[in-house]
């Protein structure tokens, strides 16, 4: 799992900086995560594959982070697109997207599965070969929600000199691979744990928008390899962000260390910001694993990331 940055800005773009945008692969499936405007160019310089789009997660009805969607859908149907497109959005978007496209006479070549966001507690929104996909609420102007993305449990792995040694038959396999044990044509029971090794632990990737901090927040997030978490203004303002129902820097770090996380990007900076570093080293005082959200960069989701 890798997540790529399109955009890391707030509600103001800089020269350097694009609205929210992220992107997730998973097992080389692409998730979109925010959808600000100017998404569709960072995805081309990021050579990121428009077609391998098949759910976009909009984590609350802001500009920053829904303005590039309208483009998005129409270059998807510009180029031929038919497939199914799987939107995860607040309850009441369906009738403000479908005002647009009709508004600007734009004709899609595809359906749309809306998944509407509501409600205080986590939900399950998405379980696919690979991975489940959990909104949870945020505490902000609008109604918001943050996304977790965690990898399903890896099958154990078969130790290959126990297949001749116990011939076992290739059929039965499968099976192993799921934790079952083998039992012999003389009906001696052979342990999994004898016969395999465990896979990799599933890895897992947490994104939190714009939100204050709340006490439930790192419950959600707990134990996460990678937390995602908006960082807007340093201390210093942290009257405006509780005005404007944004993080500072240590809020975002609270965060990461109540859910322990392993590893902290922060973003969603402020343009006021030209040097975001000065906001890492004030987070980095609480929890020293923190890295800043960069456009274009990509991370690797539990490894160093050496930044």
């Amino acid at each position: 799992m890798k997540v790529t940055i399109l955009g890391s800005s707030s509600a103001l773009p800089t020269s350097e900086r694009f609205p929210t945008a992220h992107v997730l692969n998973a097992h080389e499936r692409l998730y979109l995560i925010d959808c600000g405007e100017g998404t569709q160019m960072q995805l081309r310089k990021s050579r990121l594959r428009f077609g391998k789009i098949n759910h976009i997660f909009i984590s609350h009805l802001h500009g920053d982070h829904v303005f590039g969607l309208y483009g998005l859908l129409s270059t998807f149907s510009l180029m031929g697109r038919q497939s199914p497109l799987n939107l995860y959005v607040p309850q009441n978007y369906q009738s403000i997207l479908s005002s647009h496209l009709a508004d600007f006479d734009i004709h899609l070549n595809f359906e749309i599965n809306f998944t509407a966001l509501s409600g205080n507690d986590p939900v399950k929104i998405l379980d696919d070969k690979y991975l489940t996909v959990t909104s949870f609420p945020l505490e902000h102007r609008v109604p918001s929600f943050g996304f977790l993305f965690r990898e399903k449990q890896y099958d154990r792995n078969i130790i290959k000199e126990s297949i001749e040694k116990y011939k076992i038959p290739f059929v039965r396999i499968p099976a192993i691979k799921k934790g079952e044990d083998f039992i012999t044509s003389d009906g001696d029971v052979i342990k999994n744990e004898k016969i395999t090794y465990a896979g990799p632990d599933p890895l897992s990737y947490a994104y939190c928008s714009d939100t204050k901090y709340f006490r439930r927040l790192p419950a959600f997030v707990n134990g996460v390899d990678l937390l995602y978490h908006e960082a807007t203004f340093d201390k210093d303002l942290e009257e405006l962000a509780c005005i404007t129902g944004h993080s500072t820097t240590l809020d975002a770090a609270k965060t990461a260390t109540e859910a322990k996380a392993k590893t902290l990007i922060i973003g969603h900076f402020s343009a006021r910001y030209k040097d975001v570093n000065v906001l890492v080293e004030e987070a980095r005082t609480l929890f020293p694993d923190t890295f800043p959200a960069i456009d274009g960069q990509t991370y690797e989701i539990g490894k160093n990331q050496n930044l």
